[in-house]
């Protein structure tokens, strides 16, 4: 199809995958949102991420739809993509892998291991990434490998921060410079030290304050912000086992 003609090309559904790629839930996305168009309809998907333009026609070709091509969008770097969707046994399969993809998707499981690499030091392998870990808590300046309490609290961190991003960029909302604080602390790191017997070694509270910059509106951006602490599965987790408090602060 030549740019002319995707120029004057009306959508049958349109909708935002912001920065989301391909292996973050996007072709659920775009399966979920293919079911919002008739047979040999047409499916817009915006989007922000660059590798979404190579994996894409492949998976149309795949499942039975025609990828159409592609137009610039209306933000910096953001793309719009246009599938012409599959007729007849295409569209009822289609149907059925969505349902099929959502089987899968509730029941996945994230998987790694763990292996000493000395008293202080454990590495973690998960698919392609090692990381090394040093003692469960730690109250040195420094040392060769972070706790595993400061992982904890960088991986809520990041769910946060990123989720926020992506968030943002799904709604079309402009959100600069974000940056994230993260602090906690022990009911009683006593126990954990062994120090003391029958105490409770949880964490007693954790806060996180998230700094964002935007001109957007700030009840729209608020909102998005509770809705991606509402949906993080740490969080979620963590908010059940201690005082969790999140904060969101626009400078």
């Amino acid at each position: 199809m030549t740019r002319e003609d995707l120029e004057g090309l009306i959508a049958d559904h349109v909708f935002d995958g912001g920065a989301l790629d391909c292996g973050s839930g996007l072709i659920l996305l775009i399966r979920q949102n293919m079911q919002q168009v008739p047979e040999g309809g047409v499916l817009e998907l915006r989007s922000l991420e660059a590798t979404v333009r190579d994996d894409l026609p492949p998976w149309c070709r795949m499942v039975g739809h025609a990828f159409l091509g592609e137009l610039g969008g209306s933000m910096p770097g953001q793309a719009r993509f246009f599938v012409r969707r599959g007729a007849g046994e295409e569209a009822r399969t289609e149907a059925a892998a969505l349902e099929e993809d959502k089987t899968r998707a509730r029941a996945y499981e994230w998987r790694l291991r763990a292996r000493s690499s000395d008293a202080l030091e454990t590495t973690v392998y998960c698919r392609n990434f090692r990381w090394t870990l040093g003692q469960p808590a730690s109250f040195e300046e420094q040392d060769a490998h972070p706790s595993a309490v400061e992982a904890a609290l960088g991986a809520l961190a990041a769910d946060l921060v990123t989720g926020f991003s992506l968030a943002c960029s799904r709604a079309g909302l402009q959100v600069d410079d974000l940056e994230a604080t993260a602090k906690g602390r022990l009911h009683d790191v006593m126990t954990h030290l062994g120090l003391e017997q029958g105490g409770d070694p949880s964490f007693a509270a954790i806060e996180l304050k998230l700094f964002a910059s935007t001109f957007d509106p700030e009840d729209q951006v608020r909102a998005l912000w509770e809705e991606t602490v509402r949906r993080s599965p740490l969080a979620a987790t963590l908010a059940k086992a201690t005082e969790l408090t999140t904060k969101l602060a626009i400078v």
